[in-house]
C-alpha cells in the first residue's frame, strides 16, 4: 500500500487518521474474505484462540 495514494499534505491530521483508518478496514476486510474463501483465519483477534478448543474458551 502507498501512502501518497491515501494521503496528502492538502489533508488535516484528522482526515489522514480517518484515510488511514478506513484504507486499514479495507485492507483487513479483503483478508478476511480471501481467508475465508480459503477456509483459514486471516488475522484472529487473539491468536490464542486458534490454540483452545471451543469449550476451554
Amino acid at each position: 500500500m502507498n501512502a501518497s495514494t491515501i494521503i496528502n499534505d492538502e489533508m488535516t491530521l484528522e482526515e489522514k487518521l480517518a484515510a488511514i483508518d478506513a484504507a486499514m478496514a479495507d485492507a483487513q476486510q479483503k483478508a478476511d474474505e480471501a481467508a475465508s474463501a480459503a477456509g483459514v483465519v486471516a488475522a484472529p483477534l487473539d491468536p490464542a484462540d486458534l490454540t483452545m478448543c471451543e469449550g476451554c474458551q
